[in-house]
């Protein structure tokens, strides 16, 4: 059971498992990056048609950052993008031909060669923990540690509950993230395998579309809330009109 809630290990790095969703974080951080230092060699006054799409997809997003967060949106906008870009290439190359399909035999067991990143909860936690600490950080650089602090503790009986309450849920905000991506994307990685062994061609089409869909949803949806939960904490008492 633990191998379909985590990835599979292909190899021992000393006491740590190197996993085969590790290799497919590896992967998706060198197609990010290659793009980046592509970008950035042949980036012209004239854009050609790569650069011209991601100029389209950065400025629409972009203004999605500045209508929700206003001012913070310099700041939010890096970890939103970063987030999205992440996961949406986590999302769709694993439904490349050989995910979950192509591997070896380990003790009876089948371990493939590669597994979808975001079909591993250490992985979704890992973003949603990361989500977390950068949000607190950028609020506390925004707010200052004093003002910050008051979100959560007061003198006043009320407001001490209340902050209480923000506490918990910010637990349930890590929580929230990580399972919902997990859950959509293993999801759907489980249909895949299932209806790809028992029909090899037309069928599966549908599902891949669908999934391809889903993948750019599940990413959007977990970038639009690390940009919201970012702009409300890091808004002002008196600009949220808290009290």
């Amino acid at each position: 059971m633990a191998a379909e809630f985590a990835g599979q290990a292909l190899f021992q790095l000393g006491n740590l498992p190197f996993t085969n969703t590790m290799l497919h974080t590896l992967i998706i951080d060198g197609v990010i990056i290659t793009g980046i230092v592509f970008l950035h060699k042949n980036s012209k006054e004239v854009p050609g048609l790569f650069q011209n799409i991601c100029e389209l997809v950065a400025d629409g997003l972009f203004s999605l950052t500045e209508s929700v967060a206003g001012k913070n949106a310099q700041k939010i906008f890096p970890w939103f993008f970063a987030f999205f870009l992440f996961i949406l290439i986590a999302n769709w190359t694993s439904l490349f031909p050989g995910f979950g399909t192509v591997g070896f035999m380990q003790k009876g067991t089948f371990i493939p060669l590669l597994k979808g990143a975001t079909s591993d909860i250490n992985v979704t936690l890992g973003l949603a923990l990361v989500s977390a600490v950068a949000t607190h950080v950028l609020a506390v650089k925004r707010l200052g540690i004093g003002e910050y602090l008051s979100k959560y503790f007061s003198f006043n009986p009320i407001f001490l509950f209340v902050g209480s309450l923000e506490l918990v849920s910010e637990v349930t905000k890590v929580i929230s993230l990580s399972f919902r991506l997990f859950g959509n994307i293993m999801a759907g990685e489980v249909v895949l395998t299932t209806v790809s062994k028992m029909f090899a061609f037309i069928l599966p089409l549908p599902f891949i579309s669908l999934e391809i869909i889903v993948g750019l949803v599940q990413a959007l949806v977990f970038g639009i809330l690390t940009m919201s939960f970012m702009a409300i904490l890091m808004t002002p008492h008196h600009e949220g009109g808290e009290h």
